[in-house]
């Protein structure tokens, strides 16, 4: 068998034959009108997503590959409905070291962002809180982990290496806010735009899709973050209001208080939510 090609989701054209890999995000059987089964699939690369249909020997070809798994297609691009679809001819699993291979990435240079984090790190002169993010910056694993997460799985930044590209933003218009409003406390409110969704990076898996960890499921990226935090030291005078910070940045109304305890909180949930919701729109459109 010669080997696949290196065809990409986003150059299919109606009337290509394909034979390439890629992640395979549905699979269902179905019965068509005739009372024949076939499978409705989709398939996922970095380039993007493309649904598939398999007509011919649907439960032979079902027994082989699963959900989540990445599968070599062969078959040809079709359009139907104005949209194209990929009939599906034949269809196996295929193993791979790095399955979130075939996921979307960021636009940006992550080794880029990288700098810019450390950039904005530098900002913190607290030497508490400049203490405390360089212990955080320098944890190797958790670095790894912070460039590879998302923010979501559906909405803004919804591809590996989101979570750096929003983090960085969120410090930038912290860094900005801090200029325009002298009276905020700069070292808190950019320590806590750094570090406020550090729990994204335990709360996503990587396959075929982006999924939930079992962590991210039953506790949600605020209750990771301020768990992880607690592993780099930190006085109480200062982890107290960065903690109050962290757990109020989607609003004051989950947290217990029900209220912002201070400016910095205030001005936290306000970024966040504008880099947020900006994003999202040029991604998605507007709500």
């Amino acid at each position: 068998m010669t080997a696949p090609t290196d065809t990409t989701i986003a150059s299919l054209r109606a009337g290509d034959a394909v034979d390439a890999v890629f992640a395979c995000s549905r699979k269902d059987r179905l019965t068509a009108r005739s009372g024949s089964p076939y499978l409705a699939l989709e398939f996922r690369d970095k380039t993007g997503a493309i649904p598939g249909r398999a007509f011919r020997d649907a439960d032979v070809l079902a027994g082989r590959f699963e959900k989540g798994d990445l599968v070599r297609v062969a078959g040809r691009v079709e359009r139907f409905r104005d949209e194209l679809q990929l009939e599906v001819r034949a269809i196996m699993k295929v193993e791979s070291s790095d399955p979130a291979a075939f996921l979307p990435v960021a636009y940006r240079d992550l080794d880029e962002l990288d700098g810019f984090l450390e950039h904005l790190a530098r900002e913190v002169h607290d030497p508490a809180y400049r203490g405390f993010l360089d212990a955080v910056l320098g944890d190797a694993n958790l670095r790894v982990q912070w460039r590879r997460a998302p923010c979501t799985r559906s909405g803004h930044h919804a591809y590996l290496g989101g979570l750096l590209e929003h983090t960085v933003a969120v410090g930038t218009l912290a860094l900005e806010a801090c200029q325009l409003h002298p009276r905020l406390n700069s070292d808190l409110l950019i320590t806590a735009a750094l570090v406020h969704d550090l729990g994204k990076t335990r709360e996503f898996t990587y396959g075929a899709e982006i999924g939930l960890s079992d962590e991210g499921r039953l506790l949600g990226h605020v209750v990771l973050g301020q768990q992880l935090l607690a592993a780099y030291p930190l006085p109480d005078e200062r982890r107290l209001p960065l903690l109050h910070c962290v757990l109020t940045h989607h609003g004051a109304d989950t947290a217990p208080g029900r209220r912002f305890g201070s400016a910095e909180a205030l001005a936290l949930y306000r970024l966040n939510a504008l880099d947020a919701s900006v994003k999202g729109a040029l991604e998605h459109g507007l709500p």
